[in-house]
């Protein structure tokens, strides 16, 4: 059986934001502040915590500012030693703690999720039996391991995780003219929506995806698959979160900064962590 360690994550990274234009102007979606790091690096820490650490990142939209903040993620989080007549840098040490391997891949500036995840799995797939895909905007308390090896045991081309989150609406109950039962921003417990974590056989990406810009994985890969019964639901009650709208951002934020966030451990009240300076300029926190 293929391990963790092993197996590559796709994210998604080259969309627009348009929904939350006033952060998306300068820099991709995932690039996104939550506290001080985007939301990139919070998905990206999610699954380390469960041991996966091989990422493909899809990138698109400003794939510029992605590039930057990892070709610096080093040099910004160590102390170093720059000889500024021959621009050599010494490293003294590197003090972070991420043990990742990432892939920057550019796969068009207007690719749809589809499209860019078969450009980015022909390149970076390699011998792996199954890879795991996922938004660059979404996060859970999911149990990625759990996910994983509930994929590897049914045997089937792909699993979505399933989440059920409370609706932003009140529901109402109603006999006649008669309300018999209000709830304000009730959970559906049994309606299961599109949580955005996937697994996928490698047989997935060579027969259902199409290195085709106008390819959306929700439409006819994962119809299909589904009407193929190759698609299984992983079940999950927990936390999960989808950064849409400012108000998600803020949502987000609070949560982090009052060492309440779900999907992660609290992080120091000190933070030792910079941005590199291209995304502090873009995203106006630069001084």
């Amino acid at each position: 059986m293929q391990t963790i360690a092993e197996t590559p994550v796709f994210i998604l990274c080259g969309g627009l934001g348009t929904r939350i234009k006033e952060e998306t102007e300068f820099k991709p979606k995932p690039m996104v502040p939550i506290g001080n790091h985007p939301i990139l690096w919070h998905i990206m820490r999610l699954y380390s915590r469960y041991g996966f650490k091989k990422f493909i990142l899809c990138t698109g939209f400003k794939s510029e500012v992605i590039k930057s903040y990892f070709l610096n993620y080093t040099s910004m989080n160590s102390d170093f030693t720059v000889d500024l007549k021959s621009n050599n840098v010494t490293i003294h040490s590197v003090d972070h703690e991420e043990p990742w391997e990432v892939t920057v891949a550019y796969t068009g500036e207007s690719t749809m999720t589809g499209g860019r995840i078969a450009i980015a799995a022909e390149k970076y797939l390699g011998n792996a039996e199954h890879a795991a895909v996922t938004y660059g905007d979404g996060l859970s308390d999911v149990n990625l391991r759990s996910s994983f090896e509930f994929h590897q045991r049914h045997g089937k081309l792909g699993t979505v995780l399933g989440v059920n989150p409370p609706s932003r609406f009140g529901e109402i109950l109603a006999e006649g003219d008669s309300i018999v039962a209000f709830s304000e921003k009730p959970e559906f417990k049994e309606k299961w929506i599109n949580g955005g974590f996937f697994f996928f056989h490698r047989d997935f990406f060579k027969r259902y995806l199409k290195r085709d810009e106008s390819c959306v994985l929700e439409r006819k890969p994962l119809v299909t698959l589904a009407e193929d019964q190759q698609l299984q639901l992983y079940k999950h009650r927990g936390f999960w979160a989808c950064m849409d709208t400012q108000r998600d951002r803020d949502h987000l934020n609070n949560l982090w900064h009052a060492g309440q966030a779900p999907w992660s451990t609290p992080f120091p009240a000190i933070d030792t962590f910079s941005l590199p300076r291209i995304f502090q300029e873009q995203s106006g926190n630069y001084p």
